[in-house]
């Protein structure tokens, strides 16, 4: 039957808590996870086995500063094609992904409809499908993929 006078309460205040006086109770307890001495005893270990252990190395580029790249795929631009296009030309659709916020144009998906695509990176799958189709990539560079 429990009961709240367990072993840790009835000792409290004495010395030892019932573990004797020459230490018992002492090795127990979370010590695995510290890396003790290292500044210390374990000096030479840090020299010899982890001698970049303390000090920062590197830089850090803030978050603000990288490029995000935003993609969209043929597949998808072929059906939003006639919601996003901004003038036809001889039958062929003209769609700027930049001012839409998309930098780059990958190649996963079938182009059916003649399209000129404006957009700052495109690989080489991408540019392939749409000129088979009729239609023509304005890229300020073309991405090689191996």
């Amino acid at each position: 039957m429990p009961h709240k006078l367990r072993k840790i309460r009835k000792k409290r205040g004495s010395r030892t808590q019932g573990y004797g006086r020459v230490g018992q109770h002492r090795k127990s307890g979370s010590k695995g996870m510290r890396k003790v001495g290292r500044h210390k005893h374990g000096w030479s270990y840090v020299i010899k086995y982890e001698p970049e252990y303390f000090g920062k190395k590197g830089f850090t580029s803030p978050k603000s500063l990288r490029r995000q790249i935003k993609v969209i795929n043929v597949g998808e631009l072929d059906e939003m094609a006639e919601k996003l296009k901004e003038t036809e030309k001889e039958g062929k659709i003209f769609v700027n992904l930049e001012s839409l916020g998309y930098t780059k144009l990958l190649g996963t998906g079938k182009v059916t409809k003649p399209l000129v695509v404006k957009v700052p990176l495109c690989s080489k799958s991408a540019a392939e499908k749409i000129k088979e189709a009729g239609g023509q990539v304005l890229a300020e560079s073309e991405e090689i993929e191996e």
